[in-house]
């Protein structure tokens, strides 16, 4: 399965220089050597929403700023807050929507069409699109055939980070099933540090949780049912997967704080905790996607030798491979959105980006020289290698009130389950509740 290949390729790299270059005759994107073509909006102002906030902001901001001198335009970034499409209806309701808003969820964008928000990308974009771009992420921000979203940020959110003095105090190597997961949990544990931090205050990572066991576990064509509410949460499969998931949530000693700290740590802090106090940090271990890289620059570890990382582990027969991405929509039907739109589906503004760290872009014609590490080329590389061999997060393809909001629906049901992680069928029987009820909606 090429899904499998992608986790064991995109850790190949360790380098730390942040000014290292990509080596002689490594496969790069092919960038083109002339600007994308955007048209002069002196005068215009343009709105972006977006939940991002800290580095990530920061760094979208350099991208906008580009986009200002090229065009002329002003551009303001509208922080706004999760779930976005509540953000959003709230903001359209008063009259006042953004130009352009950044969803994190292949629901979201689904949502904002059936409400008649989103507005169909331009003939520029599209060209940039099916010039940049393979036909599955494209295919990620069309409904019904038709293109509204351009996939800008994508994640590959099957990667395990770790403290790499705890490790070598420890004698741990890095894990490539499951059960070698846990073993390696208890060799950490007995050498004084707690193994593995848990951001159980931000529900989505533990819907990432879940969904890298499953779909390890069960499979892709399962994955895909459950995703489509083809098979309820009830399912024997998931059933399965939660109790795999239980032999870690279940040993309060192998996570930081326990259920109870971990349900009291958000994801930043998930992470620093791991790369903070050198070989004695509060947790020796950290799960998500590549993005990690941009909380670990607010520690004074190293990329490639204080921090290093490797593939989710196989729980079934291959280890799993789950993406994530923000998808840039037109709100209003403006040549000032749709040049945005235009901008961000072009390696000129992908390689901003890439270029700050902390950002993978789905965008195979930019060149792999623009990460500021091997270890971020690497996982960019394996992203574009993939082609549309891939799988998109679940929790982000199911309706926002039950995969993408704080407090409700999966989040919850999953917080719970780790505080509780014994009531395995408690936790199937709450999330088909919710699963059916906002499917129904």
């Amino acid at each position: 399965m090429v899904f499998a290949a992608i986790g064991a390729l995109a850790i190949t790299g360790c380098g730390d220089n942040k000014d290292d270059k990509a080596k002689p005759g490594e496969s790069k994107g092919k960038e083109s050597a002339q600007a994308v073509q955007l048209p002069k909006l002196n005068g215009e102002k343009i709105e972006v929403a977006a939940v991002w906030s800290g580095p990530e902001q920061e760094n979208f901001t350099k991208v906008l700023k580009e986009f200002e001198k090229r065009t002329g335009a002003t551009v303001t970034f509208v922080p706004a807050q999760d779930p976005i499409v509540n953000f959003l209806g709230t903001k359209i309701a008063g009259g006042s929507p953004p130009d352009v808003a950044m969803l994190p969820q292949v629901g979201a964008i689904q949502q904002a069409v059936e409400r008649k928000w989103a507005k169909p990308v331009g003939a520029e974009a599209k060209a940039q699109l099916a010039k940049n771009y393979s036909k599955g992420w494209q295919d990620l921000g069309a409904v019904a055939g038709t293109q509204y979203g351009v996939y800008y940020k994508a994640a590959n959110k099957s990667l395990v980070w770790y403290n790499t003095a705890a490790f070598e105090n420890a004698g741990a190597q890095e894990p490539k099933t499951w059960k070698d997961f846990l073993a390696t949990a208890e060799t950490i544990s007995a050498s004084g540090v707690t193994p593995v931090s848990v951001a159980g205050a931000d529900g989505w990572t533990l819907t990432d949780w879940f969904e890298n066991v499953y779909l390890s576990q069960a499979g892709p064509e399962k994955y895909d049912q459950l995703a489509q509410h083809k098979i309820k949460w009830t399912d024997p499969s998931v059933k399965t997967a939660l109790t795999t998931l239980g032999e870690l949530f279940g040993k309060p000693a192998l996570i930081s704080g326990g259920a109870d700290g971990a349900l009291q740590t958000e994801f930043p802090v998930s992470v620093t905790q791991t790369f903070s106090g050198g070989d004695q940090p509060k947790g020796a271990m950290v799960f998500e996607g590549d993005f990690v890289t941009v909380n670990i620059a607010q520690t004074e570890a190293k990329i490639g030798t204080d921090a290093k990382v490797f593939p989710f582990p196989a729980v079934g027969s291959e280890p799993p491979v789950v993406t994530g991405g923000d998808a840039a929509v037109a709100l209003k039907d403006s040549k000032g959105a749709q040049a945005l739109l235009t901008f961000l589906a072009s390696p000129d503004a992908a390689k901003i980006s890439a270029s700050s760290g902390g950002f993978i872009s789905p965008n195979k014609a930019l060149d792999l020289a623009a990460y500021p590490n091997d270890v971020q080329r690497d996982i960019a590389k394996a992203l574009i290698e993939a082609g549309d061999d891939f799988r998109f997060d679940m929790s982000d393809q199911m309706p926002q009130s039950f995969g993408g909001t704080p407090g409700k629906g999966e989040w919850k049901a999953l917080q719970d389950f780790l505080k509780n992680p014994k009531d395995v069928a408690g936790a199937q029987q709450k999330l088909e509740s919710d699963a059916a009820k906002a499917f129904k909606s």
